[in-house]
């Protein structure tokens, strides 16, 4: 399954691209994440549920990030396997600035394996879509705090 949009998050580029590397935020970020920890130099170990239709289960994996160009953007790494089959995805992020902001673009492919495939393309892309948008709407939420708190930006 093929994932592409764009963001605009009201970060200037530096502040954006650290936003996407820390792991205390994006595990605050990330709809159903309950553990994202450093393994090593741009390598996370992660813990996340999943829930798609009348399927859900938990799921371990790692997170990793390679061709790093800051602050114009990385490559993601994603993987995780569970009880209800397993996740594999590898996207581009590219940020781009904006008059008020920085516009993350993103495209990937997302491969997934076992009961969850099970569920139907439609809906897998439908519950992509949703989890994107809640994590940049959290993401967004994150640097809404650190401005208003005068921290960051």
């Amino acid at each position: 399954m093929k994932v592409a949009g764009e963001y605009l998050l009201a970060a200037a580029p530096d502040r954006a691209y650290d936003l996407l590397q820390d792991p205390e935020v994006l595990a605050r970020c990330m709809p159903g994440c309950d553990h994202l920890a450093r393994t090593g130099p741009d390598e996370y170990e992660m813990r996340m549920k999943m829930v798609i239709s009348s399927i859900q289960g938990l799921f371990a994996g790692k997170v990793s990030i390679a061709d790093q160009d800051r602050p114009a953007g990385f490559r993601l790494v994603v993987e995780g396997n569970g009880k209800v089959g397993f996740m594999r995805g590898d996207g581009l992020l590219t940020l781009v600035p904006q008059p008020g902001g920085t516009e993350v673009r993103y495209e990937g492919e997302v491969r997934v394996g076992g009961m969850i495939a099970g569920v139907g393309q439609r809906l897998l892309d439908t519950t992509a879509k949703m989890i994107i948008k809640r994590f940049f709407s959290k993401l967004a939420a994150q640097v809404d705090g650190a401005s208003s708190s005068g921290a960051g930006a």
